[in-house]
């Protein structure tokens, strides 16, 4: 299943914003954990705040089946990503997304 399958972004559309989460991750991506399976949780660097809430908005906005939540516990922004059980797929992609662009 394409990662974004489900979604209403026009596919010429898709590898931008494939880049835009892979930019993220490079950038502000300090460490996830899988909560659940739908549930997801990536900290982030706090200057990657504002580019956060506007990228999980966009997509909310074209794949409504995501929800994103944003916390401040400490030092980091705190995101979690949850999905309903049909879209765990769409999750487990966009976590080894951020594995393989998160800052060593």
């Amino acid at each position: 299943m394409n990662t974004f399958e489900a979604c209403t972004l026009p596919t010429a559309e898709q590898p931008l914003r494939l880049a835009e989460f892979d930019d993220l991750f490079a950038t502000a991506l300090r460490g996830q954990r899988r909560l659940s399976p739908t549930t997801l949780r990536w900290d982030l660097d706090p200057a990657g705040e504002a580019t956060a809430r506007d990228l999980t908005a966009r997509e909310s906005a074209c794949c409504s089946f995501f929800t994103f939540s944003f916390g401040t516990p400490g030092a980091l922004l705190r995101l979690e990503v949850a999905v309903p059980e049909a879209r765990v797929d769409v999750l487990d992609a966009l976590e080894r997304r951020a594995t393989g662009r998160m800052p060593s």
